[in-house]
Parts: structure tokens; sequence; C-alpha cells
């Protein structure tokens, strides 16, 4: 009877091992269809890979990496409120960086890493994306585009990204931090664990009342000296040809829309820079003491 239950006890011991050990498989036959797109009938699938086209504005790789990314329920356990998750929620790389990402899947349902606006002259959609269904693994390659920007990284399975999925990518400095990165940056709609019963009243957004402002009638053109715009031409001459170099080698490979939106977001992110700038000197100049005069 002692022998029945030990060899009993062994044989369940030995399932339940067999249950949770997941075998990761390794994706690493799949067929190239072109265009960077690989794929197998097993659920492995890479998207937008680039081994070997630099980016317009990259004269050469700047460093080659390498990382390991998990994805699963496991990894959501400690951000309350959340069922999936990578184990990690940032990464920060050079420009022109060339990057490998094994990706492994540990759940037994089908998850994502994708990043987001890519390029898209090189990228196709503008997205770099790894796919696995089930645990598995799948690795991929791309080559970091130039400048210092934020990409979004997240699965795009319905819900796993609002349910803790995401991350971001810095190049460079990165431009700025993404909002409810778990871990990284707080939740644009936090979650509310205080049990407090919902007031339909006091919950409610508070609308904005609309502030009218009164026409103000347009001042008079005043008449342009000739000798002014001719000399406000010669000079944007000389500095586009000055620059026609460095703007030829910054936009090598890009398309007219692509060099069009990289021109928009460099003027945004200046405009902001001077906006910044200016709120800085009207906080310095409010909080100076005014000096009293002396009475008479």
């Amino acid at each position: 009877m002692v022998k029945f239950v030990s060899l009993a006890t062994l044989v369940c011991a030995l399932s339940v091992t067999t249950v949770s050990a997941k075998e990761i498989k390794d994706h690493n036959q799949m067929m190239n269809h072109g265009d960077g797109h690989l794929m197998d009938m097993d659920g492995g699938m890479v998207m937008g890979q680039n081994t070997d086209t630099l980016p317009g504005g990259c004269d050469k790789i700047a460093a080659t990496k390498e990382i390991t990314v998990h994805a699963g329920h496991k990894y959501s356990e400690k951000f309350p409120g959340t069922m999936f998750a990578f184990d990690q929620q940032e990464f920060q790389f050079e420009p022109c960086t060339k990057l490998t990402v094994h990706f492994i899947n540990e759940d037994d349902i089908r998850h994502q890493w994708m990043m987001h606006g890519l390029p898209k002259y090189l990228y196709p959609k503008g997205m770099f994306h790894l796919e696995v269904s089930g645990p598995g693994k799948v690795s991929g390659t791309l080559i970091l585009p130039p400048g210092d920007k934020t990409y979004l990284v997240h699965c795009d399975i319905a819900q796993h990204m609002e349910k803790g999925m995401k991350a971001q990518l810095k190049v460079g400095k990165g431009s700025e931090d993404l909002p409810s990165i778990p871990g990284v940056t707080a939740a644009i709609f936090p979650d509310d664990y205080s049990g407090k019963p919902y007031d339909p009243i006091l919950d409610a957004p508070v609308a904005s009342t609309p502030v009218v402002v009164p026409a103000v009638p347009a001042a008079p053109v005043a008449a342009v000296d000739d000798s002014v715009v001719s000399g406000t031409t010669v000079i944007g001459l000389a500095i586009g040809f000055i620059a026609a170099p460095w703007l030829a080698k910054r936009f090598k490979g890009m398309s007219a829309g692509e060099i069009v939106a990289t021109v928009l977001e460099q003027v945004a992110a200046g405009v902001g820079f001077i906006m910044q700038l200016v709120g800085k000197l009207i906080k310095m100049v409010s909080g100076k003491n005014v000096i009293a005069l002396p009475d008479k």
C-alpha cells in the first residue's frame, strides 16, 4: 500500500511539473515573404525587419545591440489593475543603432512587441512588429532612425495594451515620456481602489465655459521697403546654399511626405522650446521683488 501511494505521488508530481513547465518554441525557420516580412505556420511573425538599409541621416551603424523581452501575465502582478505586461517597460539606445529584439511569449495566447512611428519610406506602415502565438520565441532586427525621439512599443491584440502591455523606446535623449507606461509614467485615467461609490455629479467632468474674444480690427498693412525684401531674399539664399549639403544628407532616402513630416516635427519642437523659454523668463520677471520708492 505504501509503495502504491508513493508511486501515485510521484506520478502526480511529474504531471504537475510537465504541465507547469511550458516549452518555449524557437521560431527560427520562418519563410521570407519579402519587404522584411517573415512568417511560419506555427504563429511566428516578423514585419518590418531591416538588417542593412541605413535610415536617412545615418552615415553608419552607430552600435549593434541585442535585447531579450519577455511577455506574459506574470509580469503584470506588480502593476495593480493590469492583466498583461512586458518584463521591461523602457528602453533607450543611441541613434542609428542596429537593434535585434528576441521576443519571448510565456503565455498560452498571442502577444506582440510592436514599435510605432518609424519612417514609412523604410518601414512599411511605419512599424516594426514581432508576434508569437502561444509559448515561443521570435527574433527580428531593425536600424533605429537618427534624432531624439520616444517611440511607442505595445501589444496590439485587443485590450492587451489597455491591460498593461505597453512600453516606450527612447532613441537618443528621447522626445518626451509617453503617458500610462506601467511603472514609468502616470496613467491618464488612474484606477480607483478606494471602494468609494461612483457619484455621477461629483465625478462628472467639468465643462469649460467658452471664452468669447472680441473682434479686433486689422491694422493697416504698411508698405514694404524693396531694399528690405531684397536683403532678406539674399540672406535666405545664402543660408540655403550653406545648409544644402547638410539637408541633403539629413533627408537622404526620404520621400517628400517624410521630409515635410520631419520638418514640421522639428519646427514644433523649436516652437515648444521657445515657449518654455518665454515662460521661464516671465516667471523670473514676475518673481522679482518690486523696489519701493522713498517718500518725498
